[in-house]
C-alpha cells in the first residue's frame, strides 16, 4: 500500500498544502497578529473542515456533488467571492503607507469563533473537495475497500496536520514576524496577485 509512488504523491500533497492560500495565509496572519493560541484554534477549524471533505471523498460524496452541478456551483462562487475579497484586502494593505506587520488575512475573536472561521474557510473552498476527490482517484484502485480508503485518508490528513499546525507555530515566532515586517509590502502585493488569480481561475473553471 505504501509504495514509492504513494510517497511521491504524499510529498506533492504536502507541498500543495503548504503553498499560499486562504488557509495557510489565514493561519499565518492570525499567528502574527493574535498569537499562537489563536492561530492554533483557527488551524484546528481548518483541519476540521479538511477532515469533512476528506471523509466525504472517501465515502464517494464528491462524485455525488459533481453530478449535481448546482451544489458545486454554489460553493464555487462563494469560494471565488471570498478569494476576491482577500485579494482586495491584501492590495489595500500593500498600498497603505502604514503596514501593520501582519501576513495574509488576520482573524480575531474568541477561540470558538476562530475555530468556526477556520472550518468555514475550508468548507467553502472548492479546491478542498476537488483536491481530496482527485487524490483518491489517483491513489485508490477501483477495488479499494473502505479500510484502504480510510488508511489513505489518515496518511494524507497527517500531512495536513503537520502543515497547518506547523504554520501556527512558525508564524508566531518573533523572528518570523521581523522577517515579514521587512518585506511586508512586497508580500502583500504577491498575496493580492495570488488570491486574485485563484479567484479568476475558479470562476472560469469548467466542469468536465
Amino acid at each position: 500500500m505504501i509504495t514509492p509512488e504513494f510517497m511521491a504523491i504524499w510529498f506533492a500533497w504536502m507541498l500543495a498544502g503548504g503553498s499560499p492560500g486562504p488557509a495557510t495565509m489565514g493561519i499565518a496572519g492570525t499567528a502574527m497578529s493574535a498569537g499562537r493560541p489563536s492561530a492554533l484554534a483557527f488551524s484546528l477549524g481548518i483541519l476540521a473542515g479538511s477532515a469533512s471533505w476528506g471523509i466525504a471523498a472517501a465515502l464517494g460524496l464528491s462524485a455525488i456533488m459533481l453530478a449535481n452541478a448546482w451544489v458545486f456551483e454554489t460553493i464555487r462562487y462563494a469560494g471565488a467571492a471570498y478569494l476576491g475579497w482577500l485579494a482586495l484586502k491584501a492590495l489595500k494593505r500593500a498600498l497603505s503607507s502604514d503596514g501593520n506587520g501582519t501576513m495574509g488575512i488576520p482573524h480575531r475573536g474568541s477561540y470558538g469563533r476562530l475555530f468556526i472561521k477556520g472550518a468555514l474557510i475550508h468548507l467553502t473552498n472548492p479546491k478542498a473537495i476537488l483536491s481530496w476527490g482527485s487524490i483518491y482517484a489517483i491513489i485508490a484502485p477501483p477495488t479499494a475497500t473502505p479500510a484502504t480508503l480510510f488508511t489513505y485518508f489518515a496518511l494524507l490528513y497527517a500531512g495536513s496536520i503537520m502543515i497547518f499546525i506547523g504554520y501556527a507555530f512558525l508564524f508566531s515566532s518573533a523572528r518570523m514576524v521581523r522577517t515579514y515586517q521587512r518585506a511586508q509590502r512586497w508580500f502583500d502585493f504577491g498575496f493580492a496577485g495570488f488570491f486574485g488569480f485563484a479567484s479568476f481561475k475558479i470562476l472560469t473553471a469548467r466542469l468536465q
